[in-house]
């Protein structure tokens, strides 16, 4: 049988080579902590499934490619009240199932491999912009990472602007939890633009962060791209806000032409979000109030942990938003080895991609009280 090469060149996710091991310890009757997937546990709040089955058709047909006006509406209604922006949800919002085959599936409408296009991204990072990238044909370039973790517009060589055709950046940050300003996220945006590139801002985990940290929470790349917003989609999920990761329900905001030609592409493929799910999505779209509670206990869950590793003079680095926390521990494989073998299973942080050795990222998945008992294991194996 043929297949494209690029499948056995990506291989699958590094991660995957720990679960055998956490497998054997559960088998085992061991216990285990495990904060390696970021899919997190909380119960879904009731009002979004009840939205859902409430949703659920006697006779079942297509969905809306582009989105229920419903859906979009409620997408553009959240954006005025978190962003103070301005969004025409018939033109500039398109509903999607989950953001990670958005992610994924958005380089084919703009990437042209015969123009050698390249998609560039910061190091470590969410493994999908590579495997989207080149599975459409695209050559990718990795920004490697290091300080504060947070991509700049003068960390990408004048050369490799030259040539690119895609830029994504991801604020608040997976896998470091690094948060780019307003002004950091517009250069970017101002530098695409000035190479006809288009510029793609990850905000999936917009609505998780410290509040004294963020009074007012992480921007968006939505507020510096002016009401048009040219040249550039923003990319949302309900998973992490809502905990509604196995629902698949996401959204891109921006540019009107790249949402029209994402559209053109989406129903040439059949990839639509069920309405039904749609419903859910606009119930939780339009409430603020779960989705603090959720941040707040996220927050609660990075407090316990960070100061464990402190207490061991382990330093965490940015991890003031996002679902992660991104610790600097010297050699990140023997230092998951020795948490593993005590049941405390974490990501070793070159698993990412370059820049990510000598880190390790924690999912902040398992209950509070999990995470406290993780403390006791950490001072013990690292002290």
């Amino acid at each position: 049988m043929r297949l494209n090469p690029v499948l056995g060149e990506l291989g699958s996710y590094s991660i995957a080579t720990l679960f055998e091991r956490v497998a054997q310890r559960r088998a085992d009757g061991l216990p285990v902590i495990d904060f390696t997937v970021g899919d997190p546990i909380e119960p879904t709040p009731p009002f979004i499934p009840n939205a859902l089955r409430n949703a659920v058709p006697t006779v079942s047909q297509y969905p809306l490619t582009a989105g229920m006006p419903e859906t979009k509406r409620a997408m553009a209604d959240y954006l005025g009240r978190r962003f103070d922006v301005s969004v025409d949800p018939d033109t500039q919002v398109l509903i999607t199932s989950g953001s990670k085959e958005a992610v994924f599936s958005s380089p084919l409408a703009f990437v042209d491999a015969e123009r050698n296009d390249t998609v560039v991204f910061g190091s470590p990072s969410y493994p999908v912009y590579e495997w989207g990238a080149r599975l459409a044909g695209a050559a990718v370039h990795q920004v490697r990472l290091s300080g504060d973790f947070v991509l700049r517009a003068e960390d990408i060589a004048h050369e490799v602007w030259q040539r690119a055709g895609l830029v994504w950046a991801c604020s608040p940050h997976n896998p470091t939890g690094a948060v780019a300003t307003a002004d950091e996220l517009g250069a970017l945006l101002e530098r695409a633009r000035a190479h006809d590139a288009m510029f793609m801002s990850d905000e999936c985990y917009v609505d998780l962060y410290e509040e004294d940290a963020f009074t007012s929470g992480p921007a968006s790349a939505l507020q510096v791209a002016g009401p048009d917003f040219s040249g550039m989609l923003a990319f949302y999920s309900c998973s992490k806000r809502s905990g509604m990761t196995g629902y698949r329900s996401g959204a891109i905001v921006g540019d009107a032409d790249a949402i029209a030609a994402l559209r053109r592409l989406r129903a040439a493929t059949g990839t639509a979000s069920p309405h039904f799910v749609q419903a859910a999505a606009t119930a939780a779209w339009s409430d603020d109030t779960h989705a603090a509670e959720r941040r707040r206990l996220f927050a609660a869950k990075r407090s316990v942990l960070r100061g464990a590793f402190e207490r061991v003079g382990y330093r965490a680095v940015a991890s003031r938003a996002g679902l992660y926390l991104w610790v600097a521990v010297g050699d990140d494989i023997e230092v998951t080895d020795r948490l593993l073998a005590q049941g405390v299973v974490v990501s070793p942080g070159r698993f990412f991609g370059p820049g990510g050795e000598g880190y390790l990222r924690l999912a902040l998945v398992p209950p509070l009280e999990e995470c406290e008992a993780a403390v006791e294991v950490v001072v013990e194996c690292l002290a």
